[in-house]
């Protein structure tokens, strides 16, 4: 599931405009975040952006699937990732456009981050 090097390269060229990018391995592909919001992932060779319910319809609309996998048991779909669609990945407005939405939808779903907690209290 790991991308090319050049594909990889060249969706983070795309993606530039929306400010600092990191990457990190992610099941075996690569993890895109802004900040810390993970809003896409590339696997193999292709783009996924996150999606809720009020944006999947349009993923589904296009003729995109959602991030799938198979295991002993049949295939697993992720229904929070979706493929992003061709004319998306060439159209600069678009996919600025819905990489935003991407990370709102992201941000806004993000689970909280468990704090380690410390005990200050002092015993007598």
């Amino acid at each position: 599931m790991t991308p090319s090097a050049e594909y990889k390269e060249y969706v983070l060229e795309l993606l530039e405009s929306i400010g600092p990018l990191q990457t990190g391995r992610f099941f075996g592909g690569i993890g895109i975040s802004n900040g810390f919001i993970q809003f896409a992932m590339i696997m193999d060779n292709s783009l996924y952006f996150v999606v809720d319910d009020s944006t999947r319809h349009k993923y589904a609309q296009a003729g995109m699937q959602p991030f799938s996998y198979l295991t002993k048991k049949g295939r697993v779909q992720v229904q929070r990732y979706f493929e992003l669609p061709e004319e998306v990945l060439t159209d600069p407005v678009l996919l600025q456009e819905w990489a935003r939405e991407a990370i709102r939808i992201a941000d806004s779903t993000q689970k909280p981050k468990r704090s380690v907690k410390s005990d200050n209290s002092v015993k007598p």
